[in-house]
């Protein structure tokens, strides 16, 4: 029997139709899922599948047509747009593809901000930023700003900004998408060690399968509707060595 305890995200018959003219389109078709905490689920499937239309849904960025949605105990589903909000920013982080950096501001004064919308005071979200960019690798790129950085820096900047305020749940919609090979591989390492060293919940859209093996949790997606689901890691062995301390 499943801990329910242990679920962080509960989705029952969710369903979101799009009325484009006179056409309706079905993005998502039914689907039923549950999520476990400190997961690292993995939304897999092709371009159009409804795999980011499903991020969206669990994120509170677009309602569904119909269906519930339970993240942490609450149904986002019966929230009102500011209820959303106030949940958002209290319990979720999100990793973009194109990074979504404010390029007039400094790596730190980026990874601050969600320190800023919370009402931290100025002394400690500056200590606990310029901590996460050490983190990540970007203690000398603390004062740039993002047109003085890689493409790889800017993910790593935006990786902290994530897990700087520590929510329970991450959002990560293709996060590697615009970076070659080995970051790739930099940045998943980085994301898959600072989930599990904080509990957190990770949810990922890809449409790579080498992003996918990453995953703890991986749901298949197709026309909108769940495929396949699978735990790949359940039966696996412990890693040899334990990652650095996560900050």
């Amino acid at each position: 029997m499943t801990d329910r305890s242990d679920i962080i995200i509960d989705v029952k018959n969710l369903r979101k139709v799009y009325t484009i003219g006179t056409e309706r389109v079905i993005a998502l078709a039914g689907i039923d899922m549950q999520i476990h905490r400190g997961d690292i689920c993995c939304l897999f499937g092709p371009s159009g599948s409804g795999k980011s239309t499903l991020l969206n849904m669990l994120a509170g960025l677009e309602k569904p047509t119909t269906g519930e949605i339970t993240v942490a105990g609450a149904r986002i589903d019966k929230m009102n747009e500011k209820e959303l909000a106030d949940f958002r920013r209290n319990n979720f982080g999100f990793v973009f593809q194109s990074y979504n950096l404010l390029p007039a501001l400094t790596a730190l004064e980026n990874v601050e901000m969600p320190m800023i919308f919370r009402g931290i005071n100025k002394e400690l979200r500056e200590k606990q930023a310029a901590k996460m960019l050490q983190f990540v690798g970007l203690k000398d790129r603390i004062r740039h700003k993002p047109t003085q950085m890689s493409g790889g820096q800017q993910q790593r900047v935006g990786i902290a900004r994530a897990f700087v305020a520590r929510p329970p749940v991450i959002f990560a919609d293709e996060p590697t998408g615009n970076l070659d090979t080995h970051t790739t591989y930099e940045v998943m390492d980085m994301m898959s060690q600072m989930v599990k060293k904080r509990g957190a919940t990770l949810i990922i859209v890809t449409h790579d399968e080498e992003i996918a093996a990453y995953g703890d949790h991986i749901i298949k997606i197709r026309d909108g509707k769940i495929l396949e689901q699978s735990f790949p890691k359940a039966n696996a062995a412990p890693d040899a060595a334990p990652a650095a301390a996560a900050p």
